[in-house]
């Protein structure tokens, strides 16, 4: 809040006859005294003038003043997002009677949508939004792919849904969801995926990224393990995501040429996992 400096009282002013006179005060007196209310009277106005203007600042919205407009912070514009609904009867995935943890919704509706402007990676729309297992795993190393499959086929998987897109900035981003037969299945995946060390294609050294740790945004009973490239980075910078979410295993990825800051794809992985939660 401004705060406004007080306008002196008349007091301060001598408008009394000098010391030890006693003639009245003089035409020429008068004349000073009104010349002195006058400019009071203007000080008192723009004051309140000063004061007017300085509560408008304060009060306005900042996008409403030129030069305080707020900067974008880098976030995407993604679509209105809605859980799909649930076939009747069929209980939430955390629902108490739900001991598998099972998503009864189709996986390919919890798939987040792509944001305004970007263009679609039609390779991982798969077969009637179906991805095969090897096009989840093209998402992997070499070296750990064999591994994964078995891991896959031991650990009941079901399906697994996908969606890819780029950005007019060359950002791309893939957003992998594996459904397993329960919710200890899948968390064993993960598990699997941490311990053996496996990492994106291109990618040697990663370190764990806790700006998403005890946020506002995370949902109750999933669990979020998110990490980023280490420097030097290869032709791209990646960062990505694991979700556990009942017997659904999220994987986000995000890769550019350096620029990108980290706002989008925290801000992808959140609204990923708020919509499997």
């Amino acid at each position: 809040m401004t705060h406004l400096t007080e306008t002196p009282e008349n007091s301060e002013i001598p408008l009394v006859p000098a010391e030890n006179s006693e003639a009245p005060a003089p035409k020429k007196d008068r004349r000073v005294l009104r010349a002195v209310l006058r400019w009071t009277a203007a000080v008192l106005v723009l004051a309140a003038a000063v004061a007017a203007s300085a509560y408008g600042v304060v009060e306005s919205d900042r996008g409403d003043l030129p030069g305080l407009a707020t900067e974008s912070d880098g976030r995407w514009e993604y679509p209105r997002i809605e859980r799909p609904p649930l076939p009747k009867g069929a209980p939430a995935p955390f629902a108490e009677e739900n001991l598998r943890e099972e998503h009864f919704a189709d996986l390919r509706a919890l798939v987040l949508p792509a944001p305004k402007g970007a263009t679609a990676d039609r390779k991982l729309t798969g077969r009637d939004g179906w991805l095969d297992t090897d096009g989840y795993l093209a998402e992997y190393d070499k070296d750990h792919r064999r591994e994964l499959a078995e891991n896959l086929k031991d650990g009941g998987l079901r399906h697994v849904a996908a969606r890819g897109w780029t950005m007019p900035d060359g950002t791309r981003t893939r957003v992998y969801l594996l459904r397993f037969n329960t919710g200890a299945f899948a968390r064993d995946y993960r598990r699997t995926l941490t311990s053996s060390g496996a990492l994106p294609a291109g990618v040697e050294r990663v370190d764990p990224d806790h700006a998403l740790r005890n946020n506002t945004t995370a949902v109750r009973f999933t669990y979020l393990r998110v990490f980023g490239e280490q420097r030097p980075y290869g032709k791209e910078r990646v960062r990505f995501a694991y979700i556990d979410a009942g017997d659904v295993m999220a994987l986000v990825v995000q890769s550019d040429d350096g620029h990108t800051p980290a706002v989008p794809f925290h801000q992808t992985v959140a609204l990923q996992n708020q919509l499997l939660g």
